[in-house]
C-alpha cells in the first residue's frame, strides 16, 4: 500500500532528489554541505524501509517495484551532478561510468529475468557495495568545501574519489555475478 511507512521512506528518497540537486547547484559550502545531509538521510532510508518491512510484515509489490528505482535514481543523479559540475577528476569518471552501466545491466537482468518469472536475489555484496557506493557519494557531495567549513584538514574530495573506485570495484563483482546468473536462465529458440 502506497502509504504504508516503508514505501512513504521509499519515496521520500526520491522526492529527495530535487531537494539535493538545488543543494548542489548553489555551489556554497552550506550547500554542500546541505547536499551530504539531504543524501545521507535519503540514504538511510533504504536501510530503514527494508528493515521496517520486514519488520512489519509490510511487503507490498510497490515496495518491492519502487525500492530499486529510488536507489538507481538517487544514484544516478548523484553522480550526474558531480560529474556535470566538474566535482570529479577525470579518472574519478571512470568508477562512476562502471557504477552507472552495471546499474543499467542489473535493470535490464531483472525485468528480462522477470518476464521468464525469474528472480534475481539481492547477493550480501550487493548490499556491501550499496553501503559503500552510498558512503562514497556522501563524501562527494560533501567535498572540500564542507571540509575547509568545518576546519577538517582532510581532502575529503580524494577520499570520495578513492572511496567511488572501492565501490566500483565491489560493483563490477556483483555485477559479473548477476550476469552469469541472469545467462543461466536465457532460453535458446
Amino acid at each position: 500500500m502506497l502509504t504504508d511507512v516503508p514505501n512513504l521512506l521509499t519515496l521520500s528518497r526520491i522526492a529527495a532528489i530535487p531537494l539535493l540537486i538545488v543543494c548542489v547547484a548553489l555551489r556554497t559550502p552550506g550547500g554542500d554541505l546541505a547536499a551530504c545531509i539531504v543524501f545521507s538521510l535519503a540514504a538511510i532510508t533504504d536501510w530503514v524501509d527494508g528493515h521496517l518491512a520486514r519488520r512489519w510484515r509490510q511487503h507490498s509489490e510497490l515496495g518491492r517495484m519502487l525500492d530499486p528505482i529510488a536507489d538507481k535514481l538517487l544514484v544516478g543523479a548523484s553522480l550526474m551532478l558531480l560529474a556535470g559540475l566538474g566535482r570529479l577528476s577525470d579518472l574519478g569518471l571512470l568508477p562512476a561510468i562502471v557504477i552507472l552501466l552495471r546499474e543499467i545491466l542489473v535493470s535490464g537482468l531483472r525485468e528480462y529475468l522477470a518476464s521468464l518469472r525469474v528472480g534475481l536475489p539481492v547477493t550480501r555484496l550487493a548490499k556491501w557495495k550499496t553501503g559503500f557506493q552510498m558512503g562514497a557519494l556522501g563524501t562527494l557531495l560533501a567535498g572540500n568545501s564542507t571540509a575547509r567549513l568545518l576546519h577538517i584538514p582532510l581532502p575529503v574530495g580524494a577520499i570520495g574519489e578513492a572511496m567511488l573506485w572501492v565501490a566500483a570495484g565491489l560493483t563490477l563483482l556483483t555485477g559479473w555475478d548477476y550476469l552469469t546468473t541472469g545467462l543461466r536462465h536465457v532460453q535458446r529458440p
